[in-house]
């Protein structure tokens, strides 16, 4: 998950019958890479200070807020500064790593596949582990694993009991790109029958708590998110467990990934990679990188692992 477990949540868009990836221009890093680095000869891009940017799966304020103590960590561990910013969503991260804004970027895996395969943006450095989630209380378990699932929300009182029903109905999504907030939900109705194109009326959000409050307040009739958005959101909806359930989930999906600009030199690749890996072994890392997307580390990972978040994109006719 995002994460995410995925991961984890920002402002409503407008209503669309389906959502689209915007291939936002603009990232929060400065407009030239040459100003923060200096290419190498024929080995690729060293960077003189490193770029890390991440997408708001909550409230975008709090995450960069979590997030800026990893600049210090990353930066003593990899001895230049580290600029740590946050995007408004990761077609924006993807695109600032293809004009080379932007060196690391924390993607989700359909994300990932895109800016790997179709830009030739990035390069895979690691992989998210996580605490399991427990399908019946949507709490988290003891184990650490690889996936997260996503799952299609709706409120307790809803007269909506299959996925089948969501026919005519208004569902609330994050982007096209978005594993658990579109794809994977997206398949499920598929599966049931109904085109989550034609068959629903979408409404994007940015941040799955954006959607979940829709939700909540009847702007949208169900929504897709990872599992389980509500664990992080108890704090301010107490209530949250009794008022929605899970209409279903999905199948198992790639943890996010770290990925890197494709044009970063191979030493350098292998020392950030390293850099983030300690960062699970690190108790202040591993503090902010909970708190930021509920990661508990980092392991090595290869690019064939997504080939089934590449299935699935296809099957949702994404390029």
């Amino acid at each position: 998950m995002v994460v995410a477990t995925g991961l984890l949540a920002g402002c409503a868009k407008k209503e669309t019958p389906a959502p689209s990836a915007s291939a936002g221009a603009a990232a929060s890093a400065s407009p030239s890479a040459a100003a923060s680095a200096s290419p190498a000869a024929a080995t690729g891009f060293v960077p003189k200070e490193l770029k890390v940017q991440f997408v708001p799966s909550q409230n975008a304020e709090t995450l960069e807020a979590k997030a800026k103590p990893l600049e210090k960590l990353l930066g003593d561990k990899l001895g230049i500064p580290v600029k740590v910013s946050v995007s408004t969503d990761y077609n924006v991260v993807i695109e600032a790593m293809a004009s080379k804004q932007v060196d690391v970027g924390f993607l989700p895996p359909s994300n990932y596949v895109v800016a790997h395969d179709n830009r030739k943006a990035a390069d895979l450095l690691a992989q998210a582990t996580r605490f399991g989630v427990d399908d019946a209380t949507g709490q988290p378990t003891t184990e650490l694993v690889n996936f997260y699932k996503s799952e299609i929300l709706v409120k307790a009182d809803s007269p909506i009991k299959s996925v089948a029903d969501l026919k005519g109905k208004k569902m609330g999504w994050q982007g096209v790109t978005s594993a658990a907030g579109y794809v994977y939900p997206g398949l499920l109705l598929k599966k049931a029958g109904v085109d989550p194109v034609k068959d629903v009326t979408g409404v994007q959000f940015q941040g799955h708590d954006k959607a979940v409050i829709a939700l909540l307040n009847g702007q949208v009739d169900a929504v897709g998110v990872f599992q389980d958005i509500r664990t992080n959101m108890i704090k301010d909806y107490p209530d949250i467990f009794k008022q929605t359930k899970v209409l279903a989930f999905s199948d198992k999906i790639p943890n996010d990934t770290i990925a890197v600009r494709s044009d970063m030199d191979a030493a350098w690749k292998k020392k950030i990679q390293d850099a983030f890996l300690a960062l699970g072994t690190d108790p202040e890392g591993q503090k902010i990188i909970f708190d930021v997307y509920t990661h508990k580390g980092y392991v090595v990972a290869k690019d064939e692992d997504f080939n089934i978040v590449r299935d699935a994109n296809k099957e949702m006719g994404l390029k």
